[in-house]
């Protein structure tokens, strides 16, 4: 008998009859996480490390249904790290993909690019002080993005891209709002300096964010609303005991109170690597009208589904030439040098020889990956450390999932629940959170049927891992972080607030708790 046996969950009628698995699940009480550190060279070019990506059907005030797709970028950024403190590369070009979810071929693509941030760039106010987010022409608390006090501002532009066709969506430059420095900026936080995060409508977000959440009037061919728009430093909402994880799996992932009889990793109190940092983060809101739908199966044997496929990329120009009297000169065509579709694919399950590969390519061909999702060496450790048995071949299931890498959105349903909302369950399908479909048919309601902000693929994951490729037998498997460290926005954009730089979740010290 492996160690676990004793604790692994017979399947059940846990769904109640509202997703057809031909089997149920049981879980446990309520747990989350992607790709922070996924290869070599992506770990030494931060501002172009893709950490998530989300995207999920949600609903305007109008009625409108739109596919809302937000991408996290620069892991670990450090909310206290001024003088300077983070913003998005100028020379590279941030990108959102709409795919067809069966082979992973491009149908559009939205690009995000974004002014200098050198000297020489024009982006500041005063050369003459050591000031960022702070002593432009004026000395105070920033009031308004952009407005005098606020020395450096850096703005964006998107092109849409279909085929050979490209239309730019925004005719005058959008603004990116300023970090979170503390009480120089304080819309985003409380009277001590810390982030107040979770609004529940476009009106309760804090005046920067609100200030720059941008409606595009319909453009070019598209036929709906018109896209909304948000870049900026949000919370990293990603929440995991990574260092545990990869410390060749330690205990304390899965126990931490001295007992498993009350699950694998559900203790909750776990240490969670990511708490207190933020990340860049760029996202747009699409109607629904505009976007193709295609057919495909669902994974996990929820059916036939329809709609679109999602992955990020980030591309940096071919060339670079350095100076010793100037800034860099970038030149040539774009060389993509990250991407990212469903979470914990590269990180996780591709070995270190593929790694950069994978960054360098399409999900077009993403079936010379497909051994890294049929034979993970994830089941492997965790056999090989706990005395389990898990399958650790033949896993079409989870190949069901990542081949070809993009997130696979069914645009026929309902809109999704978001964290904060009732119905919410941070295992999703596992925990009984369902979409209904048009045609009556349900199908999970968060990843790996999209992926909202909450949804804890890490549980979900390593659940997977355990218990397929027949699910004969669930095992609940976790890594004891219950919660994120930040409250998530209920509108977007649906990140929550970034961490202010003056106080934070990673605080110590006599002054953490004012």
């Amino acid at each position: 008998m492996s160690r676990f046996s004793k604790w692994q969950r017979p399947l059940a009628t846990f769904l109640t009859g509202a997703l057809t698995l031909g089997v149920g699940l049981v879980a446990p009480s309520s747990v989350r996480a992607s790709s922070h550190s996924d290869a070599p060279l992506s770990k030494l070019d931060p501002q172009t490390n893709l950490t998530d990506v989300y995207t999920f059907i949600r609903t305007r005030p109008s009625g409108e249904r739109v596919l809302v797709c937000e991408v996290s970028v620069r892991p670990f950024s450090e909310p206290g790290d001024g003088v300077l403190y983070d913003a998005f590369a100028s020379d590279a070009r941030y990108s959102i993909h709409i795919t067809n979810p069966v082979t992973g071929a491009e149908l559009q693509r939205y690009d995000f690019q974004f002014s200098p941030v050198s000297s020489a760039g024009g982006a500041y106010k005063n050369l003459d002080t050591i000031l960022r987010y702070g002593r432009g022409t004026a000395v105070g608390a920033i009031q308004d993005v952009g407005d005098a006090r606020q020395n450096f501002t850096q703005t964006y532009s998107i092109t849409r891209v279909v085929g050979s066709t490209s239309t730019k969506l925004n005719s005058t430059p959008l603004m990116v709002p300023p970090y979170n420095t503390g009480l120089a900026t304080p819309f985003y936080n409380d009277a001590n300096g810390r982030a107040v995060s979770g609004a529940t409508s476009r009106a309760a977000l804090d005046k920067y964010t609100f200030q720059t959440t941008y409606d595009l009037p319909a453009v070019g061919s598209g036929t709906g609303g018109g896209n909304t728009v948000f870049c900026g430093a949000r919370e990293d909402g990603f929440y995991a005991d990574t260092p545990g994880i990869f410390d060749l799996l330690n205990s304390r992932i899965l126990d931490n109170n001295g007992t498993l009889a009350d699950g694998l990793g559900q203790d909750g109190k776990g240490v969670d690597g990511f708490k207190g940092f933020n990340v860049l983060h760029y996202s747009i809101v699409i109607p629904l009208t505009d976007l193709p739908s295609f057919s495909y199966t669902a994974a996990f044997s929820a059916g036939m589904a329809n709609g679109v496929g999602v992955y990020a990329s980030v591309s940096r120009p071919r060339i670079t030439l350095l100076s010793s009297t100037g800034d860099p000169t970038p030149s040539g065509p774009f060389v993509q040098v990250n991407r990212l579709g469903n979470p914990l694919f590269n990180e996780v399950l591709v070995a270190m020889r593929d790694k950069d590969r994978y960054n360098r390519t399409a999900p077009t061909g993403d079936a010379t990956f497909d051994t890294y999702a049929l034979n993970p060496e994830v089941a492997v450790l965790i056999n090989t450390v706990y005395g389990t048995s898990f399958a650790t071949s033949g896993r079409v299931d989870l190949k069901a999932v990542y081949i070809p890498d993009v997130i696979r959105v069914d645009t026929t349903t309902e809109r999704a629940r978001v964290a904060g909302a009732a119905g919410f369950n941070r295992l999703g399908f596992i925990g009984g959170d369902t979409l209904t479909k048009s045609n009556g048919q349900t199908i999970p309601g968060g990843w790996p049927n999209g992926r909202r902000l909450g949804d804890d693929v890490v549980d979900i994951a390593l659940t997977a891992v355990a218990s397929g490729p027949s699910y004969s037998t669930v095992t609940v498997v976790g890594d004891n972080i219950a919660a994120n460290d930040q409250v998530y926005n209920q509108t977007f954009p649906y990140a929550a607030t970034p961490h202010s730089g003056l106080r934070n979740s990673k605080d110590s010290g006599p002054n953490v708790g004012l």
